[in-house]
C-alpha cells in the first residue's frame, strides 16, 4: 500500500550529521516556527548493490517551485495525485532519468561521495539565515516522552523515505505508490537559487504501474492509467532504462496568434523510422491526446495539440508515451520559459 503519511516539510536547518554505520542516513535537524524535526536521508541501500543513485541539480527549475515558495514553514500533508505538488520521479518530469548515477556514501577524498554531495548544500544553508530546506517524504511521530536519537530534542519527530517510493522489491513493495516520491530541496533566496537532491535505489526500475506504483514486467506493459496486473514480488529487478528513442525537443506554449495554437516537436534520435500510431502526449494533469504517423530516422515532426491537452502559460509538463503506455520522454517548463509570445521553448 502507499505511504501512510506522505507530505512536505519546510523549515530552517540548524544541524547536520553525515551518514555512517550499517544503515547510514544523512541526518538534518530542521525547525519551523514551533517544532523540531529530523530529516533522515538514505545514503545507502539495504539491498545489493548498496550504492544509491543520485542527482544533484544546483540550478533546478520546474513549475513546482512556484507552489513551494508560497507555503508556510511546517509540515504539509499532500495528496498523491497528478496536478498537485506531490512528487513522482517518472510522471512529474522533474529531471532526465539518464542523469542519475550510483555513488558510495563515504569514501576517502573530497567531493566524491554522497555525504559530501548532500552536505555541500546543507552546510551552506546552515550559514545562510534566509535559506530554507524542503523535504518530501513520510512523516513519523511525534513520539511522546521520547528524545530524538540523533539530535536529542523532544518529542522525537521527523520525515524519512526521502527517495523514490515506487517500483520496490520484496518487503519494500508495500510502500509503492505514485506521486509520493521523496526529495530534498534547498532554496537560497538571496541568489535566486534552488538546489535539488533526488535519490533512487538501483533495484527500482523506471517503469511502474500508473495505479499501484508496482514494477512492470517488461513483457507485459500496462495500459495507461490503469492497474494492469497483479504484483509479483518474486519478479527479479531489471536493468531497464528510459527509452528516449523519441525526444521532446521543443514546444510552443504561448503563441502570438488568435486563436492560440500550441505545438510539440518530436525528434527521432534513432537510426530507423518509428511508427507513432497508438502513442500519446500528456499534459501536467495527465490529459491525453493520441498521435499517429511516422517519424523518419534523425528527423522531427511537429504536432499540433488539441483539447483536452493544454500547455498553460504559467508553466506545465509534457509527457510522451508509447503504444504500451510506457514513458518515452518527458519535459517541464516554467512561466519564465514561455514569457515571450510566439517563441518556442527548447528542451
Amino acid at each position: 500500500m502507499p505511504l501512510a503519511n506522505y507530505g512536505l516539510i519546510k523549515g530552517r536547518p540548524i544541524g547536520a550529521v553525515p551518514g555512517s554505520g550499517a544503515n547510514p542516513h544523512y541526518q538534518v535537524h530542521l525547525v519551523d516556527d514551533r517544532v523540531d524535526y529530523r530529516i533522515a536521508v538514505n545514503v545507502a541501500s539495504a539491498l545489493s548493490p548498496s550504492e544509491v543513485e543520485y542527482l544533484v541539480d544546483p540550478r533546478f527549475a520546474h513549475p513546482l517551485l512556484a507552489e513551494l515558495e508560497t507555503i508556510s514553514p511546517g509540515w504539509h500533508p499532500l495528496d498523491a495525485k497528478p496536478g498537485g505538488p506531490g512528487v513522482d520521479y517518472i510522471r512529474s518530469n522533474l529531471f532526465d532519468p539518464r542523469a542519475m548515477v550510483p555513488l558510495p556514501f563515504d569514501v576517502p577524498g573530497q567531493d566524491n561521495d554522497l555525504n559530501e554531495k548532500i552536505g555541500h548544500y546543507v552546510q551552506r544553508a546552515l550559514g545562510d539565515e534566509a535559506a530554507y530546506l524542503y523535504a518530501f517524504g513520510e512523516r513519523w511521530g511525534p513520539e511522546l516522552d521520547k528524545k530524538d536519537k540523533i539530535f536529542g530534542f523532544m518529542p522525537g519527530n521527523g520525515v524519512h523515505d526521502i527517495h523514490m517510493n515506487q517500483g520496490n522489491v520484496g518487503r519494500f513493495a508495500r510502500d509503492d505508490g505514485v506521486y509520493q516520491d521523496g526529495g530534498l530541496l534547498v532554496h537560497f533566496p538571496g541568489q535566486n537559487q534552488w538546489v535539488v537532491v533526488f535519490l533512487k535505489f538501483q533495484s527500482q526500475p523506471w517503469h511502474t504501474d500508473d495505479g499501484t506504483g508496482h514494477r512492470i514486467r517488461p513483457a507485459e506493459p500496462a495500459a495507461v492509467g490503469t492497474p494492469s496486473r497483479p504484483f509479483d514480488p518474486t519478479f527479479p529487478p531489471t536493468a531497464e532504462s528510459p527509452d528516449g528513442a523519441v525526444r521532446i525537443v521543443s514546444a510552443l506554449a504561448n503563441s502570438a496568434g488568435d486563436p492560440e495554437i500550441e505545438t510539440v516537436t518530436l525528434l527521432n534520435a534513432t537510426g530507423a523510422a518509428i511508427l507513432l500510431d497508438g502513442w500519446s502526449l500528456l499534459d501536467r494533469d495527465k490529459n491525453s491526446m493520441p498521435i499517429t504517423g511516422t517519424v523518419m530516422a534523425g528527423e522531427t515532426v511537429r504536432i499540433r495539440l488539441v483539447a483536452p491537452v493544454i500547455l498553460p502559460n504559467r508553466g506545465g509538463q509534457i509527457t510522451l508515451l508509447d503504444a504500451n503506455g510506457l514513458r518515452v520522454d518527458g519535459v517541464a517548463y516554467t512561466q519564465r520559459d514561455v514569457s515571450l509570445p510566439g517563441f518556442s521553448v527548447v528542451f
